[in-house]
């Protein structure tokens, strides 16, 4: 994986994606700064995703890397084995069923090169299905810790964050109350430890979504929710406020049916 000079290393945890990982794999190669390479860690998938993943090892050496947990371990688990390999300036994160558009790289490359106070930098996502695009998200330029703490203000797969500064932190937690948190959790921690964050206005990535999912999420992840964000108002010993809106992950997990499905339509138009 060394001898040719990177400045990106780019984690991508794959999991029974074999489907779309072809799209986001050719986001990668269509981008216009070439000097990245993608950790690919197969997480114990049951379908064809590791051979589709393969391929591209074998074709574009230069570019993607392959690496295989030999049981599903998690996504947080599964980051951490890929930043384990990583040896760049810098850290993208990227989804196996999401699109980076093509001046990702070059704008949050350019950023970080041009503004050093700021460790993390990131965009808001436009969501898609099938039938196209159908939500863009808003930019907060500049969150605030309340911000980060109470409300989910850094989209995650977009971002980019300086090696150095992941790395001294320790990456990402396997507690289990970060399942499916963990993106809280590390900006929480970043925060802690000094680092900023800054979202670009432009929407530069694409997440598969679907518009018409009523699904709940699961309620024992809501509780992470609330837990891990729980901690963050102590480390930074916010205002009782904080502590309430904390809460809202598992309101909206005891909502009655019909209501959750209302509110989750109204959010995705």
């Amino acid at each position: 994986m060394k001898g040719v000079f990177m400045r990106v290393s780019v984690l991508m945890g794959i999991y029974n994606c074999e489907s779309t990982l072809p799209i986001a794999l050719d986001s990668l190669l269509e981008q216009t700064f070439s000097d990245w390479k993608c950790i690919m860690c197969d997480d114990g998938s049951t379908d064809n995703t590791y051979l589709v993943a393969k391929k591209y090892v074998d074709k574009y050496p230069r570019h993607f890397y392959l690496i295989k947990n030999n049981i599903n371990q998690g996504l947080n688990a599964t980051l951490n084995k890929c930043l384990s390999f990583a040896d760049t300036e810098y850290i993208a994160r990227m989804d196996g069923d999401d699109i980076s558009l093509p001046l990702r790289f070059e704008k949050e490359v350019s950023f970080l090169d041009e503004h050093k106070e700021y460790d993390i930098v990131s965009t808001p996502m436009i969501l898609f299905d099938k039938q196209g695009d159908f939500k863009i998200g808003i930019a907060i330029n500049e969150p605030t810790v309340k911000q980060v703490v109470c409300d989910s203000v850094i989209c995650h797969a977009p971002c980019m964050i300086r090696t150095k500064a992941i790395k001294s932190i320790g990456g990402y937690s396997t507690k289990k109350t970060t399942a499916r948190v963990e993106d809280v959790d590390l900006w929480i921690r970043l925060y802690a430890n000094g680092s900023k964050c800054y979202n670009l206005s432009e929407p530069l990535y694409k997440m598969l979504d679907d518009r018409n999912a009523v699904s709940r999420r699961k309620f024992k992840y809501r509780v992470n929710s609330t837990k891990t964000r729980i901690s963050g108002c102590k480390i930074f010993n916010l205002d009782l406020i904080c502590y309430l809106k904390c809460f809202s992950p598992i309101i909206i997990g005891l909502l009655p049916k019909p209501v959750y499905i209302f509110l989750h339509r109204k959010n995705k138009r």
